[in-house]
């Protein structure tokens, strides 16, 4: 059987593998090995579980909806992926290059963003992992701001709120309510 991977614009070949099984994974692992061009590949769907995909250049690549569950992504460049709806979980994204990647969708739950390039990238209705994974991601003011927002809800409408914890709301309300969402009541 063959099994092609094309470009998600141009429609255009950038890798074509004749195997006996209809696997998306082992196509893409030969297209690696091979060093092929997968920048703007389309892998909508693409069930990439375990794949070892460090250092890929998946460059603009359509990767909604895949299952990168526990893929191992450390250096790869996803800059300007579409990773809305992909199950990240447990995936290993350190010194990842996601600028511009969108993330709407994505659940990040366990992964290992640390060194992680988010500059750009839309997370929301993400599920970005609070544990020392997520700890030295390189961000941009809108995302920060979005955790900042977030996290002042937390205080706002905690249960147990300390006065030291009044201040810190006071001192961040200015700051996260430039929260880019609109259809969010400010603080």
């Amino acid at each position: 059987m063959k099994i092609e991977i094309k470009n998600r614009f141009t429609l255009n070949v950038l890798f074509s593998y004749e195997c006996e099984e209809n696997t998306i994974l082992k196509t893409v692992n030969e297209a690696l090995k091979k060093d092929a061009n997968l920048r703007s590949a389309n892998l909508q769907g693409a069930d990439l579980q375990d794949a070892n995909l460090q250092g890929a250049d998946l460059r603009g690549a359509d990767l909604r909806g895949a299952y990168l569950q526990g893929a191992y992504l450390q250096d790869a460049n996803l800059q300007g992926a579409d990773l809305r709806g992909a199950d990240l979980q447990g995936a290993y994204l350190q010194d990842a290059n996601l600028q511009g990647a969108d993330l709407r969708g994505a659940n990040l739950q366990g992964a290992d963003l640390r060194g992680a390039d988010l500059q750009g990238a839309d997370l929301d209705f993400s599920c970005l992992p609070l544990f020392c994974g997520s700890l030295r991601m390189k961000t941009d003011k809108r995302i920060r701001v979005q955790v900042a927002f977030h996290f002042l809800s937390l205080i706002k409408y905690g249960i147990d709120v300390t006065d030291e914890e009044k201040v810190i709301f006071e001192k961040l309300k200015g700051y996260a309510n430039n929260f880019h969402r609109t259809d969010v009541e400010k603080f």
